[in-house]
């Protein structure tokens, strides 16, 4: 399976020549650039995770791409016109022989006055798992885990507990596009996670890299 990291939580993954996108987000344009892309994997309604512009930019180059998502991000795209299909928690869809399936239904509390959104993880090829905005565990074997390690509603330590829990082979950081300078988010896992049997991987922005 090939990464790329357009930035924050957008992804490129290329699984068996299937292309999707994850999460074509106001932290990063790269992904308005992408071509080939046959799925688009929207786990949530934030800005950071679906800005219009973007997506409209990404179905411009990939009019033939198909967005999967949840009812929550789904209010938006009925609002601006776009098409899409429903994948939501206990869902699975078969793309050219690639399983996509749903997992989740909350976004992670930012604060307890702050009302949670509906929030998807996507587990892609029986592979790899990208959560969204939550910790949340699919209970079953992950290999590659993309890894939420900032924002206002995670700490560095409670990613970590994630990691620990789902015990993937190996992961990498997402959800980090606001961090000035990633330091410790980048340096502290690649501290505590190996010796564990975690490989992590810092992908940077705009790479590739073979998990």
């Amino acid at each position: 399976m090939n990464i790329t990291k357009f930035g924050h939580s957008s992804l490129l993954v290329e699984e068996a020549g299937l292309r999707v996108l994850t999460d074509p987000g106001n932290y990063s344009t790269a992904q308005n650039e992408a071509e080939g892309i046959e799925i688009i994997l929207i786990t949530h309604e934030h800005q950071d995770h679906i800005d219009v512009g973007s997506l409209r930019a990404v179905l411009a180059k990939n009019p033939g791409a198909k967005i999967l998502t949840n009812r929550g991000a789904g209010r938006i795209l009925d609002e601006e016109g776009i098409a899409y299909e429903l994948l939501e928690h206990g869902q699975r869809t078969l793309v050219r022989g690639v399983p996509i399936e749903g997992h989740g239904e909350r976004h992670a509390i930012i604060y307890p006055t702050v009302p949670p959104v509906p929030n998807t993880g996507y587990f892609i090829a029986e592979r790899f798992f990208y959560p969204g905005d939550a910790l949340y565990n699919p209970d079953r074997k992950v290999e590659i885990l993309a890894l939420p390690v900032a924002g206002p509603w995670t700490k560095l330590a409670d990613s970590l507990d994630y990691a620990k829990r789902v015990g993937p082979r190996t992961c990498f950081p997402v959800h980090d596009g606001m961090l000035k300078v990633p330091g410790s988010v980048h340096r502290l896992p690649g501290d505590i996670l190996p010796p564990l049997g975690i490989t992590f991987t810092v992908i940077p922005e705009g790479n590739t890299t073979k998990l």
